[in-house]
C-alpha cells in the first residue's frame, strides 16, 4: 500500500520514508552532526554526512575490491564492470545504466530546474548543483585535502585537485589513448579529433569548441565588465601585498599570483596542452598557449575591430588609439603604455639582468637580447 503526501500529493511506499519527506516541505532538521554541529532533515543524511569526518568507506566492490562511502555509488561503479545500461531515454532513445542519470538527462530536453536556493532563488536542474551554490552563500568548504589541507566546496573540486598530488589521469580518448587527469579536458581534447565546435555566439554565430571561449568572445558584443572593483583589484590602488613567499619573501597582492611565482621554485607545470604536450605552470599559459593551434582571436578592438589572440595584446593596441601610458618608472617618472616596456626600463637603474644563457651563462636585463644571443650559439 502507498502512503500519499497531504501537501503534494507524493506517493512512497513505507511509511517512514514518508517521514522523511515531510521534512523537505517543513525545512525540519532534527539530527545534528556531534563533530561540526551541521544540521540534517534525516537521519540517513547525518550518517552519510558523518563519513566525511571518519572516512569511513563500508562499501566495497567485489570486482576490484575499491571501496565506496555510500551504497548507491557502489551500485553505480558496479554498472562499470558489467557495462548495463537498462534506461533509456524516451525522447533521444540515448541508454543509461543507472536511472538517476536518465532522471537528470531527461531535463536536457524539458529544461525543468525543480531544485531553488532559499537566498537568491536561483534555479537548477540537479540538487548537488544547488548543495554547490548554495555553499557560494555561506562560504562552507566541507572537503579538505589529505595532502596539503587545502578545502574545497564540493568532492568534484577536491577530487580534481588531489589528482595534481598523484598525477592519475583516469580520462583516456579512444581515438589516441592518450589520458587526462580531468572529464573536461579528456572533452575538449577529443574535439581536437572531430573539429567539434558545439557552442555558437547568439550575436554573430561564430563557433568555439570551448564554452569558456564562447563566454570570453560574448562580452566583446556586450562590452560587459561583470566585476566592478573587487577587493583583489582593490588591492592595487593601496598597492597592498599580503601573500608573501616562504622561499624569497616576494609578496603578491593576489593569492593566485603566489602559487604560480611558487612553481618557479618548485619547477612545477601541472597544466598540459592537449594538443603538442607542452607543460605550463599556470592555467593562463596554457590558454594563452592553446590558441596558437586554433588560430583563436576572441579579443577584438572597439576602434578598428582588429583582433587578438590575448587579452593583454588587445590592452597594449587599444593605447596606440588613446595615446594612454598608465606606467610610470619609481626612478625617473618616464611613462610607458604597457607594463613589459615599464619593467624593461627599470632594469636600466638597478642593472637587473635575470634572463641567463644556458650555453655560456652571460646574463640579460631582457628575454628579447636572451633570444637574440642565442642564436649565435645555434647558428
Amino acid at each position: 500500500m502507498l502512503n500519499s503526501c497531504y501537501i503534494c500529493q507524493k506517493e512512497v511506499s513505507h511509511k517512514c520514508s514518508l517521514n522523511v519527506h515531510y521534512g523537505t516541505h517543513t525545512n525540519e532538521k532534527p539530527y545534528s552532526c556531534e563533530v561540526c554541529h551541521k544540521e540534517f532533515s534525516n537521519k540517513y543524511n547525518l550518517y552519510r554526512h558523518y563519513r566525511t569526518h571518519t572516512n569511513a568507506k563500508p562499501y566495497s566492490c567485489d570486482v576490484c575490491h575499491k571501496a565506496f562511502s555510500e551504497k548507491y555509488n557502489l551500485y553505480q561503479h558496479c554498472r562499470t564492470h558489467t557495462n548495463e545500461k537498462s534506461f533509456s531515454c524516451d525522447v533521444c532513445h540515448k541508454e543509461f545504466s543507472h536511472k538517476n542519470s536518465l532522471n537528470v538527462h531527461y531535463r536536457t530536453h524539458t529544461n525543468e530546474k525543480p531544485y531553488s536556493c532559499d537566498v537568491c532563488h536561483k534555479d537548477f536542474s540537479l540538487k548537488h548543483l544547488l548543495n554547490r551554490h548554495y555553499r557560494t552563500h555561506t562560504n562552507e568548504k566541507p572537503y579538505s585535502c589529505e595532502v596539503c589541507q587545502k578545502e574545497f566546496s564540493d568532492k568534484v573540486n577536491l577530487n580534481r585537485h588531489f589528482r595534481t598530488h598523484t598525477n592519475e589521469k583516469p580520462f583516456s580518448c579512444d581515438v589516441c589513448h592518450k589520458n587526462f587527469s580531468q572529464k573536461y579536458s579528456l572533452n575538449r581534447h577529443c574535439r581536437t579529433h572531430t573539429n567539434e565546435k558545439p557552442y555558437s555566439c547568439d550575436v554573430c554565430q561564430k563557433r568555439f569548441p570551448d564554452k569558456e571561449y564562447l563566454i570570453r568572445h560574448f562580452q566583446t558584443h556586450t562590452n560587459e565588465k561583470p566585476y566592478s572593483c573587487l577587493n583583489v583589484h582593490y588591492r592595487t590602488h593601496r598597492n597592498e601585498k599580503p601573500f608573501s613567499c616562504d622561499v624569497c619573501h616576494k609578496n603578491f597582492s593576489k593569492k593566485p599570483s603566489l602559487y604560480v611565482h611558487c612553481r618557479t621554485h618548485t619547477k612545477e607545470k601541472p597544466y598540459s596542452c592537449d594538443v603538442c604536450q607542452k607543460k605550463f605552470s599556470d592555467k593562463a599559459n596554457l590558454n594563452r598557449h592553446f590558441r596558437t593551434h586554433t588560430n583563436e582571436k576572441p579579443f577584438s578592438c572597439d576602434v578598428c575591430h582588429k583582433n587578438f589572440s590575448q587579452k593583454y595584446s588587445l590592452n597594449r593596441h587599444c593605447r596606440t588609439h588613446t595615446n594612454e601610458k598608465p606606467y610610470s618608472c619609481d626612478v625617473c617618472q618616464k611613462r610607458f603604455s604597457d607594463k613589459a616596456s615599464s619593467n624593461r626600463h627599470y632594469r636600466t637603474h638597478t642593472n637587473e639582468k635575470p634572463y641567463s644563457c644556458d650555453v655560456c651563462q652571460k646574463r640579460f636585463s631582457d628575454k628579447h637580447n636572451l633570444n637574440r644571443h642565442y642564436r649565435s650559439h645555434t647558428n
